[in-house]
């Protein structure tokens, strides 16, 4: 399938923003239980306007991948059918929730009531819930196609999820060092640990895409199935444009190779050996996000759609 780069940058960037957030409600929770000191006020507002940022940006990205995109508010109509849908509406709503959270913080800051700080938590655990359903809307878009083997398993869902998760906990470890926080060394742990699951998530969905036996195949009708039919044209359809990526063989095996190192390994490496050194954090972070752009592009163009049989 041919990767659409919108929906590649889309993915990814949002995926970030929402791990960067659930990142920073972790540690508002660690300071209320008194295991750290509260994040650095001045971190958590950066943070938040980073977190709308990239949401935004990811927003950005799908307008284009839109054929009218006048016509992008239409996207909620079919809720109750569509994944892309409620994905559209969780994003709104997200969003709508980290600003309301944001604005608590501030007010934490400035008043500090006990009031304050239980709307915080209570503001702040709905956009929790919100940004998890989120990752999930984003996987079941692909996973509800049954016809495209590769996405239809749970390996999906779990990709998106630690991925998100990885790059958001590596972007707060990257802020909390730059502004001495004491959550720098727990935010290491957590980075480290969903790298970790999602690698070993992403080596087995690539274990698993690689043994399948796709089932469509020219001669699907009974009556055709002993016969020799063939292809003999493939046609010039928009759509058989899109489904059939013709794509060079050798630059998939490479970057096949090459994505597990960029987004999972090497970062992984330099946060287990330089936590304490925020510039090595933020390269590992722009390495890492290049290794998740190559590996959403994989993602697209490693299927099969039935309709390339025919």
């Amino acid at each position: 399938m041919k990767p659409p780069i919108s929906v590649i940058f889309l993915t990814t960037l949002i995926g970030a923003g929402q791990g960067l957030f659930l990142a920073l409600y972790v540690g508002e929770i660690y300071s209320l239980l008194g295991i750290v000191e509260r994040n650095p006020e001045q971190m958590l507002w950066v943070g938040i306007v980073l977190v709308i940022a990239l949401m935004a940006l990811g927003l950005f990205a799908s307008f284009f991948h839109l054929g009218r995109p006048m016509r992008a508010w239409r996207a909620i109509y079919k809720w109750r059918t569509s994944w892309l849908s409620r994905e559209v509406i969780v994003l709104l709503l997200f969003i709508v929730a980290v600003l309301a959270w944001g604005v608590f913080i501030v007010s934490n800051a400035v008043i500090f009531k006990s009031e304050t700080v239980f709307l915080e938590l209570v503001i702040g655990m709905v956009a929790v819930v919100l940004a998890l359903l989120l990752y999930v809307c984003t996987a079941m878009i692909y996973v509800a196609v049954k016809c495209i083997q590769e996405w239809h398993t749970p390996f999906t869902v779990f990709n998106y999820f630690f991925s998100g998760l990885a790059s958001g906990f590596f972007l707060t470890t990257a802020l909390a060092s730059y502004f001495q926080s004491g959550m720098t060394s727990v935010y290491t742990s957590y980075s480290l640990t969903f790298v970790l699951l999602a690698f070993v998530s992403r080596m087995l969905s690539t274990y698993r895409n690689s043994q399948i036996k796709q089932k469509h195949k020219i001669q699907v009708i009974p009556v055709l199935e002993n016969l020799n039919v063939r292809r003999v044209d493939r046609g010039n359809q928009k759509v058989t444009s899109q489904l059939l990526y013709q794509h060079n063989s050798r630059l998939v095996a490479w970057i096949e190779r090459i994505f597990p190192v960029l987004a999972f390994v090497l970062p992984g490496l330099i946060f287990f050996g330089y936590q304490n050194n925020t510039m090595m954090l933020v390269i590992a972070c722009v390495i890492q996000y290049i290794g998740l752009i190559t590996e959403r592009w994989l993602f697209f163009v490693q299927t099969s759609h039935p309709q390339n049989a025919y």
